[in-house]
Formats: structure tokens, sequence, C-alpha cells
């Protein structure tokens, strides 16, 4: 560690171990990894954690199914997860898991801190509870609510699918209205804490507006977590636990201290969208009563999707990275995540687009170029690299163009567009390649004269491939260390990211090995569905457990009263699209409805009222989201306004809910 270099801290979100990860779990470590790495490669000295968070309720379920004492069992998943990470090569600096004694020991000093200074005070709770999410719901906040003949709520469903239960005990509460207010003028202070922007605009619309209701943070019913010293029989909420693991890797709470004072805050921690509330919320606000910066920024990257949604064990539809490492190599599943990934939006994985990435992007663009360059020094030079000196407007060109490159590379690194960054040195490939066409090195083979010209485009391509490897290098661990062996290089000092004459003098391999060979479409393809179907095969998926039925059983029961069946032909006549809201306002002289104006994707904008004022008083929050509407009612007029079709709803007990889908829907689409 040199005391004269800029800090760079990073972490990534420390992974619940009560199941196998998915490459949906390591996308956000490889993000993390390949920003870690842009960094060091910038001069920075970066301190880059993730680890495992092993406490709570689910985590003593998961044991005694596998008749396993709990630490034995967060044992056992920490190892297969580090073992994971290293097949994949993550650089991590530290490893922490909640279990370890030296974190234990400062959560209970926080906890007690907070205790005494009021922060957190002992009450009693009662409400909703998701063993898989590990986390408390009013009913409000449900995504499904059950209830019984009489409408008494029976239990539900968390926004993450997984089932509540009622939870009554004794808890202690952390005071979070108290700093509601200076949360707010610090995320007005400081614009870019959250990214992307409409996170923030859901964090304060969603949780913080409504009124932020104080958070229990602590449980009785199970003993798998911290104690709380002053009062053990209470454990701390896995959560708060959790949370904390961002400081106490550091050394905070403990006698040295050294590496907090060195690198927080943080300047960014990656987290997945269904959790930014957690980390934007809840974790400033403890940071806040413990006298503590907060972070520089939290991103919340979108979810990893398959074309029937989320990536789920439940459904099957997971795809494991061990898979695709071994049969694909490390670096194209790295390529494929940072590149195909919009890293704050959601993204969608198929085995075709996976299989394209191989062959287009790396076999195709970057194979090939390394291929032919190395092949025609050989030929045309017995294999030395002479010149990189520039001879023609073209040579100058590539120069320029590298520059431009190079710029452009790092404001997409910096800003974490790793999908951009990528792109932009994938556009220099293509560059290079076409370099070739243009200069038509086989031509100036067999000119003596044009000897000078003919050195200065070989060395130009070497020498371009030596600072693709480099740029490609944090996303891609593995190609660059080939490229740089095919071209003579020294993998550890070679690095300059000027375009010069590092490549000079230099002897290329008589042999060129395809460092990407381009595959057979269909059958890997068919390689990947296939292992899909046997997790979904292994999972039983599509088909509803015995207690699954039961509730769809008793759901049906209480729902009676639904309209008689209509012909297949009566319901086709309905046109159900998707639409963008672009703006909604409340109707004038009318307390119910709202005015939605519609991007239908006609290219005409659509308006339509809705009597939708009471359920959404704050209405702004819905300009963006994209609903369905039926557009081929025939208009009829509302106090004085026409309205041009209806929106789709759903309705349980007192509860309605906009149809709303996600940004992934064209606006236009037809549902069918």
């Amino acid at each position: 560690m040199t005391e004269d270099k800029k800090t760079f801290y990073i972490t990534t979100p420390i992974y619940y171990p009560s199941g196998k990860l998915t490459i949906g779990n390591s996308y956000t470590t490889i993000a993390a990894d390949t920003l870690a790495r842009y960094k060091r490669n910038e001069g920075y000295d970066v301190f880059f954690l993730t680890g495992t968070d092993e406490h709570g309720l689910k985590i003593e379920q998961k044991a005694e199914e596998k008749h396993m004492q709990p630490q034995e069992y967060v044992d056992m998943m920490a190892k297969g997860i580090k073992e994971l990470w290293k097949k994949l090569d993550i650089s991590n600096d530290k490893f922490i898991r909640t279990t370890d004694e030296y974190h234990v020991k400062a959560v209970q000093k926080i906890i007690e801190r907070l205790i005494k200074q009021g922060d957190i005070y002992l009450g009693e709770y009662a409400g909703w509870y998701s063993v898989d999410d590990e986390e408390y719901f009013t009913e409000s906040q449900l995504a499904e609510v059950y209830r019984d003949k009489d409408g008494n709520v029976t239990g539900g469903k968390a926004p993450s699918g997984h089932e509540v239960q009622l939870v009554k005990e004794p808890c202690y509460f952390f005071r979070m209205n108290k700093y509601a207010d200076r949360l707010l003028q610090y995320y007005k202070d400081n614009p870019t804490f959250i990214q992307p922007e409409i996170r923030k605009n859901e964090m304060i619309n969603n949780f913080i507006k409504p009124g932020l209701e104080d958070l229990a943070i602590s449980r009785t019913s199970f003993n798998w977590g911290v104690k709380i010293p002053s009062n053990p029989e209470h454990v701390v909420y896995v959560w708060v636990d959790a949370l904390l693991n961002y400081i106490t890797a550091l050394g905070y709470g403990s006698d040295d201290d050294s590496l907090f004072k060195r690198y927080w805050p943080a300047n960014v921690q990656f987290v997945g969208k269904e959790i930014v509330r957690f980390h934007t919320i809840y974790w400033p606000i403890i940071l806040m009563a413990l006298d503590l910066p907060l972070p520089k920024q939290v991103f919340g990257h979108g979810w990893l999707l398959m074309k029937d949604g989320k990536m789920s064990k439940s459904k099957g539809n997971v795809v494991y990275p061990e898979m695709l490492v071994s049969r694909y190599g490390l670096d194209s599943l790295r390529y494929y995540l940072m590149r195909a990934m919009p890293f704050g939006n959601d993204g969608v994985f198929t085995p075709e687009d996976y299989i394209d990435k191989i062959n287009y992007d790396l076999a195709n663009d970057l194979g090939n170029l390394l291929n032919r360059t190395i092949s025609m020094i050989n030929k045309y030079d017995d294999g030395k690299i002479v010149t990189t000196t520039a001879v023609t407007d073209l040579d100058k060109d590539l120069e320029k163009t590298y520059a431009d490159t190079l710029s452009e590379y790092r404001q997409h690194m910096n800003k974490f567009e790793f999908p951009d960054a990528l792109a932009s040195v994938w556009a220099f490939i293509s560059r290079a390649n076409k370099y070739i066409d243009e200069t038509q090195p086989w031509v100036l083979a067999k000119d003596d004269s044009k000897k000078a010209e003919l050195q200065s485009v070989l060395g130009h391509l070497a020498e371009s491939l030596r600072l693709i490897a480099l740029l490609i290098s944090p996303v891609m661990t593995q190609a660059p260390v080939k490229m740089f062996a095919q071209l003579g290089l020294d993998y550890d000092n070679d690095k300059s990211l000027d375009f010069g004459e590092t490549v000079v003098g230099k002897t290329v391999t008589e042999k060129p090995e395809p460092i990407f060979p381009r595959l057979d479409a269909k059958e890997e393809v068919d390689y990947i569905k296939g292992k899909m179907a046997e997790e979904q095969a292994k999972h039983g998926a599509g088909k509803l457990s015995k207690s699954a039925q039961a509730k769809a059983k008793a759901q049906k029961e209480a729902d009676d009263g639904f309209p008689e069946e209509i012909q297949f032909d009566d319901f086709a006549k309905v046109k159900m699209v998707v639409t963008e809201v672009l703006d909604v306002k409340p109707v004038e002289n009318s307390d119910k409805l709202l005015q939605f104006k519609l991007d239908d994707g006609t290219g005409v904008d659509r308006q339509i009222l809705s009597g939708m004022h009471k359920y959404y008083p704050n209405y702004k929050e819905l300009i963006g989201k994209k609903i369905l509407a039926v557009v081929n009612l025939k208009p009829r007029k509302m106090v004085g306004e026409w309205s041009n079709g209806m929106l789709l709803s759903t309705e349980k007990g007192d509860e309605v809910k906009l149809a709303i889908v996600d940004n992934s829907h064209k606006n236009g689409a037809v549902l069918g």
C-alpha cells in the first residue's frame, strides 16, 4: 500500500448462502471486479470487498433440512462461493463472513451504542415476515394478500413472490423517521448518490414521502444470529447485521481501524435493484446515527432475466456459471455479462445470444484480427515487428481513432457503463480490421518500394492489438495474456496505454492459435438448453407443490363472484396494448379522475381518463411507467374531457393497482 496513491473502495452485496449461486449472482461480482481491475490499471490503491451474509432464520431452517448445525452449513456454503469466485477470477482483497468473530463483536458494540444513545428502543412487533427475503412487510407493501371469506387477512406474498407469515414478538426498533429529513437533504446535496436516477425517485416516492416507519431490528423467535449483549434473547435483524459488514471488514469497531481510516467512505457500492432500499435508506441512516460519512455512491443494477422472467430455482430457469465456464471458457462469460447487459437496467439471457457473442464478437472480430496480424508478420517480416512510425494518412487515422477510443472508453468505465466501454473497443477492433482491407498488406508485399509502408501497417496492427488487450483486461482476464504471448510481449511490463513503439523489436509466435475457436451455433444452443432443461426437471418446474395447490384451492374458494365465462370471439375483439405514461394530472372538477397522456406506439399521444386518484395520491410517480390499456373502446366524454380507451387494473379487497409491466416491453406491443 502506497500512501500517495488515490484510494478506491468498492463493495458487492454479501451473498446469502441459502443455495447455489447463478450467473445472476455472478453478474454483480464480475461487474465489481471489472471496475476494481480498471481502477488498478489507472493507478488507484483499490480495496475490493465481497463476502457472505450467514445469519437468519432461513439459514437455520436450511441447516436443519440438511441435518447440519448452522455453522457447519454456512462453512460449507462459504467454501463453495469462494471456490466459485476463484473460478471466475475475482480479484477481491477481502472476503467477509458475518460469522467472523471480529464482525460479530463489532456489530454488538455498534448496537449497544445505538441503544445507549436512544436511536434503538425496545417495543413489540406485529406484522408480516418473509423468511426467504429475511424482510418485514406491512399489509400495504404485500404484492398479494390472502383473505378468508370474512375478509380477514390470512397471509400473502412479498413483492418477491415469497410467502409471508404473521410475526408477533418483542423487538428492538430503530428510529428511522428521526433521520428522514436529513437523508432527503443528503439526496439533494449529493445528486449522484443513488444511481440510476430512477432508483432515487422510487426511494423518495415509495418509502420516504409516505413516512418512514421505525425499523424492527431484532428477533426472538430463533437463535442463529448476532445476540444483543444487554438482552441476549434478541438476535440482530439479519439486514442490519449484513449492512455493517462494509465497515467492520475495514476494522471499524476493532482495535485496528487503519483500513477504515484509509478507505472509508466507499466510492461505490454495487447492489441489485431489489435491495436498493436497504442500502440507500437504512444504511445511510445507520451511518448518520454513528456519525460516519456516507458512501459516495450506491449503484442499483438491474436483473439478469430469462425469457420467462427473473431467474429462479423454483422455476427451474437457472443457468449456473460453472457450466458455461467449463464449456466455453471464463472470458466468454465475463465478456457476455459485461457487454450484453445494460448495467443500470434489466437484461435478458438467451443461449442464442450467448453463442452469437462468442462467434461474432470474440471469434470473428477479435480472434481474426489477431490471427491475421500474426500470420502476416510471420509471412512478410520473418515474425519481427519492425516499426510503428506512421507513413500514410491511414496509419495516422488509425492512431487518432485509438486516441478517441481511449478517451471514450475511460468516460464510460468511470460511469460504470461497461457495455458502452466494450462497444467503443469493438468499434476500434472493427476499424483495425477495416484498416487491413484498406492498406492491403498482401499487395504492398509485392512491391519492394512499399516496404516501409508494409512494415508500418504490420507495426500499427501489432500495437493496436496490444492496446486492445489492455483495454479489455478488466473484463477478460485470460485472453489479454494469450494475446501478449502471441505478440511476443511481456504482460507484466508492456502496459503503457499510449500508442507508441512498445511492440517494436518483438518476435511474434510462429504458429498463432485461435483464442476463441468458432462454435457450431445449433449444437451449442441445444447444449445450453439441455442443461437448463435438466435444472427444470430437477426442480420440478411447472408443477405446483401440494401446499401450493392447497393455497390455490383456498384462494379460489375465497374468490367467489367472478363473472360468467365468455366466448373466445368476444375476448378477441378487445385490443390491449402496452403504453408509456408521458404525463399525468388530476382532472378539473373531479376528485376521482386522473388524466393520462400516453405513448401507445402509434406516434400520436393518447388521452385516457381513469378513476385512480384515490389509489395514486403521488400520481407523478407513474410518469415513465408502462401500463396496459384497452385502445379500441369507443371514445367517451367525462367532465368535459375525452377519454380514448381504458387503463387495466387489478382489484383485491380494497386494493386497486394499475397493471404495470416492466420497461422491456415496447410501446404499442399487443397483449395476446
